[in-house]
């Protein structure tokens, strides 16, 4: 299911995503920004002069929320519904961001499912598969409708994909099949930006490594912050805010000549 929120149509005077002439605001796509990294991610690129479209899962109010405090710097949102664990969930995003008159700039695949922690041998074929489509198949979907979106506008554009440590590190005794499914989504943007670099569009990505978001924090964490941040060199957990500076810096005309890279956020753990 997707459901639309609508905005106004104009801020400021600028029309939402204007493509050309003096004053025109870029549009992203943020996944998964009623919390986290991506609130962070929508709220810095607002003030970097983004309009954005932001999805969420379930929480309504959250996702509003944020789209509050973006346009308070002036940014024009669309709030999308969409569960990307529903077939067809990328398509209907993408269509409503058609829909809205919106030439797409950036993609920032970020929204994803974290399992309850546990070995391989609770894996069922079930969670592995919800997995694998929330944190591969779906950002895989969004990007290809996305490039071919900046494609056919002819000026190039950017796609981060929001990965994890865990992708290197395994996670074993945690949650082997995300760990999978952020390894893909590694290979994702390799592949990806091999083939669409000449068009200029990039393709780059983030690991965050202990970040203290509500994956790590909330009652099915069960206390991994706390047990595992000893281990981290700089001795402390990462925040969203640390992770959203990476994301729009590799976004930014600044990280021109990056793509086909993932870069750790992980205070060297």
């Amino acid at each position: 299911m997707v459901t639309q929120h609508a905005a106004p149509d104009e801020v400021e005077g600028q029309k939402v995503g204007a493509a050309d002439g003096a004053g025109a605001r870029r549009v992203a796509l943020v996944t998964g920004g009623s919390r986290g990294i991506g609130a962070a991610v929508a709220e810095q690129l607002a003030g970097h002069g983004y309009d954005l479209v932001l999805t969420y899962a379930s929480r309504a109010d959250a996702a509003e929320q944020v789209a509050a405090r973006c346009r308070l710097g002036g940014a024009l949102v669309h709030v999308v519904q969409a569960d990307f664990s529903v077939a067809g969930a990328p398509g209907a995003v993408l269509a409503a961001v058609d829909e809205a008159g919106l030439d797409l700039h950036l993609l920032v695949n970020n929204a994803g499912l974290l399992p309850p922690l546990g070995s391989v041998a609770d894996i069922t074929p079930e969670r592995a598969l919800r997995t694998l489509t929330v944190n591969t198949l779906a950002p895989l979907e969004m990007a290809r409708l996305a490039v071919a979106r900046m494609r056919l506008a002819g000026r190039g554009g950017v796609v981060v994909n929001v990965s994890s440590r865990a992708a290197v590190r395994g996670g074993s005794g945690e949650f082997v099949d995300y760990a999978m499914s952020k390894a893909a989504l590694d290979s994702l943007t390799v592949g990806l930006a091999g083939e669409v670099g000449a068009e200029n569009i990039r393709v780059v990505g983030v690991r965050p490594g202990l970040i203290a978001t509500d994956m790590n924090t909330g009652p099915a964490a069960g206390g991994r912050l706390a047990r595992l941040v000893t281990g981290v060199p700089l001795g402390r957990a990462g925040t969203a805010h640390d992770v959203a500076e990476a994301i729009c810096w590799l976004a930014s005309d600044a990280a021109s000549y990056i793509t086909g890279a993932t870069l750790d956020v992980s205070g060297g753990r």
